[in-house]
């Protein structure tokens, strides 16, 4: 994975003239696309005042996970930690929301604006073990990225 040039194709969609669901979805391809092992690439964003995430630009399979409650599976712990989360193998994590039987491990990262967790960008593989810190440091760079954006 060569981060720098994975960074500088995300600064090209962020700076582009499409809007914003469109370079949102542009990043989910683009990162399912280059990056092998990204086999389920999308966003999730606080559901207006609900205490709930709601689905929004994604790559991958279809998903029945829509809505997500907060502290409910990976992405709801996220909305209420503030924090990633690195999971190299779901099968040993006890609150987890299975998005299918080949998801193996899940990296989710929040989103900030304004210092509030609005979203997060969450990645599923179907390989064990996968995530590593260069993983962690490009999607927090893309969601900061994305935070300029949204704000």
């Amino acid at each position: 994975m060569n981060i720098d040039i994975l960074q500088q194709q995300i600064d090209n969609i962020i700076s582009s003239n499409i809007a914003k669901d469109e370079k949102l979805q542009t990043i989910c391809d683009y990162l399912e696309k280059e990056i092998s092992y990204y086999d389920w690439v999308g966003f999730y964003f606080k559901n207006g005042d609900k205490d709930e995430l709601k689905l929004a630009q994604y790559t991958g399979e279809e998903t029945d996970h829509v809505i997500i409650p907060f502290g409910k599976g990976i992405c709801g712990q996220v909305a209420v930690s503030n924090e990633n989360f690195i999971v190299q193998d779901v099968s040993e994590q006890d609150n987890y929301i299975s998005c299918g039987w080949k998801v193996k491990s899940e990296i989710v990262i929040p989103i900030f604006v304004n210092n509030e967790n609005i979203g997060q960008i969450d990645i599923d593989s179907h390989t064990a073990n996968t995530f590593t810190e260069k993983d962690e440091q490009l999607l927090e760079y893309i969601c900061k990225k994305v935070a300029n954006i949204l704000d």
